[in-house]
């Protein structure tokens, strides 16, 4: 036995065959809901498999899941696991144009896709040379475009329950297609023996990692049932799809919803009993703060333990806000990427005052970018990892050799985040390099300026970007949004609240209100908006 996530799946399975998996727990209110145990989840991944097998399709070749949340999607991942496809997720949101490329890049040969987005999905496809094979989730509206697409439900109905799959390999690859904040998205491409102890913590996110691939079903076995693990963003984020598949390593449950809506998310926690809640930021966290306050106060979140983030952090503001409602619930910024896996979590200090302070793993280190050495403390660096990294970025050469190398005998990726690190050997993240504003020669990070911004009692939610100055060559500037009650603010209360954490060239110079911040459906910054509406709106 190898580390092929399929291979440590079934192991699981076999131990607790009748403990509950998976519950699908529609929206918004209806009652809706499937739940499977191990063994059905299993059993309607293999229906998966082989359909796709019999369809034609080959070990590596590349199957797009362009879906909502649902049992379809990690019932899908696991089936193209099962039968050595390899998994690529699709951003639900994009369009012709840039749907053509993904599937163009990821050189898809198949896709299963949900029904609502057929229309999308007809006009890309006949400019995707190599996407051979549609599975359809749900039925497509009257009005929508012809398509060669099987249902879902016949494509599983026609696939065997049984496994009878032929060996595989820790080296099978599991995509993660990656937009970040400017360009187009990219491929990360994960070896799956590198992606389980990176991005699943090698079996144990609270211990030691197995040591051998039989090790996780003897710990499932020897444990107990009773964690429920509810990955709000969407699975089509790497992080949501990894939270899913930690919880299965561990024997646990998973809690999904097909979309965010904050009041049944609180619901949810109550009726299931949940245990950890996954979400990215501000932009999740801070509605329900809102519906706690409102129409879902009193809530039980009794069996809450943990709420952490990835992708983007929680302030300090809005966390002290949210325990100041749930006490005795641990609040963790973990901090990660789709190239990294987990680097670390944010110190119990990281805040507007000291920045944001992680503690990182032993294979996280703060690295020049011309040498690769270590930097010396103090003095700004690139985050790089090293050890179970990915190969590098699919059909982009150029990229994976900017952002992947060798030293001393291992792989080592830079990450996009410029950092430092003191002499107990914690890292302050400076923030992503490609956003950092040159203001007459100072360099400032964005993510710097938003905590700082956010920390305003009247602030719901801040973007900063860097708009052109005659002078400066760029100003920072902020894209603010405020509570629904607050009074209205200006340029120089913006200013004056800021002066109290931040050094003169890093408060904003120029400050645009809006009703609404822009992110990702996940809640990560959506910086080239933030960049349009500050230019457009400086005075």
């Amino acid at each position: 036995m190898e580390y092929n996530l399929a291979d440590l799946f079934e192991s699981v399975v076999d131990v607790v065959p009748d403990r509950e998996a998976l519950v699908h727990v529609d929206h918004p209110g209806t009652g809706a809901e499937r739940r499977l145990t191990y063994a059905e989840l299993d059993a309607a991944a293999n229906r998966v498999a082989h359909h796709l097998i019999d369809s034609g399709l080959k070990p590596g070749e590349h199957l797009g899941l362009h879906l909502y949340n649902g049992v379809e999607y990690l019932q899908t991942v696991l089936g193209c696991l099962k039968a050595r496809l390899v998994p690529v997720n699709v951003n639900y949101r994009y369009v012709e144009e840039e749907l053509v490329y993904l599937y163009r890049d990821a050189d898809l040969a198949a896709l299963v896709f949900d029904a609502e987005f057929t229309e999308r999905v007809a006009a890309a496809v006949p400019r995707t040379e190599k996407l051979r094979h549609l599975v359809r989730v749900g039925t497509p509206p009257a009005d929508a475009p012809a398509l060669d697409a099987v249902a879902f439900t016949d494509a599983e109905a026609a696939g065997s329950p049984e496994r009878g799959f032929g060996p595989r390999s820790a080296d099978d690859q599991f995509i993660i297609y990656t937009g970040g904040t400017t360009g187009m998205p990219k491929g990360v491409m994960w070896r799956q023996e590198d992606l389980f102890f990176a991005g699943l913590f090698g079996g144990e996110p609270t211990g030691e990692p197995v040591k051998r691939p039989e090790e996780l079903a003897e710990r499932v076995a020897a444990g107990s049932p009773g964690l429920t693990f509810f990955p709000t963003p969407p699975l089509m984020h790497g992080t949501s799809t990894l939270t899913s598949f930690i919880a299965f390593n561990y024997g646990q449950r998973v809690v999904i919803h097909s979309k965010y809506v904050p009041e049944e998310v609180l619901r949810t926690i109550e009726r299931e009993k949940v245990s950890s809640v996954s979400l990215v930021g501000d932009a999740m966290l801070r509605p329900l703060i809102d519906a706690l306050h409102g129409p879902l106060k009193g809530t039980d979140l009794s069996s809450l333990f943990s709420v952490s983030s990835s992708g983007a952090i929680m302030s300090e503001t809005v966390r002290a806000q949210f325990q100041a409602l749930v006490p005795n619930v641990l609040l963790l910024n973990n901090f990660g990427s789709s190239e990294s896996g987990s680097n670390g979590k944010a110190t119990d200090d990281s805040g507007p005052e000291k920045g944001f302070r992680l503690e990182v793993n032993e294979r996280t280190q703060v690295v020049d970018l011309a040498t690769h050495e270590p930097v010396p403390v103090g003095e700004p660096g690139r985050l790089a990892q090293r050890g179970h990294v990915p190969l590098g970025y699919y059909n982009d050469p150029r990229k994976t050799a900017e952002t992947f190398f060798q030293k001393d005998g291992e792989r080592w990726v830079l990450l996009g985040d410029m950092a430092t690190v003191d002499d107990q050997g914690i890292v302050t993240v400076l923030g992503r390099g490609s956003q950092c504003i040159n203001t007459g020669g100072e360099k400032v990070y964005p993510e710097e300026v938003e905590q700082a911004l956010k920390s305003h009692p009247d602030v719901y939610d801040a973007l900063v970007a860097g708009v052109p100055d005659e002078r400066w060559g760029n100003r920072v500037a902020a894209v603010v949004q405020l509570r629904a009650d607050a009074p209205s603010l200006d340029l120089e209360a913006v200013q004056t609240h800021c002066r109290t954490l931040l050094a003169g060239y890093k408060i904003p110079r120029a400050v645009v209100f809006t009703d609404h911040i822009q992110r990702s459906p996940s809640g990560k910054a959506d910086y080239r908006w933030a960049k349009a509406v500050a230019a457009e709106g400086q005075v």
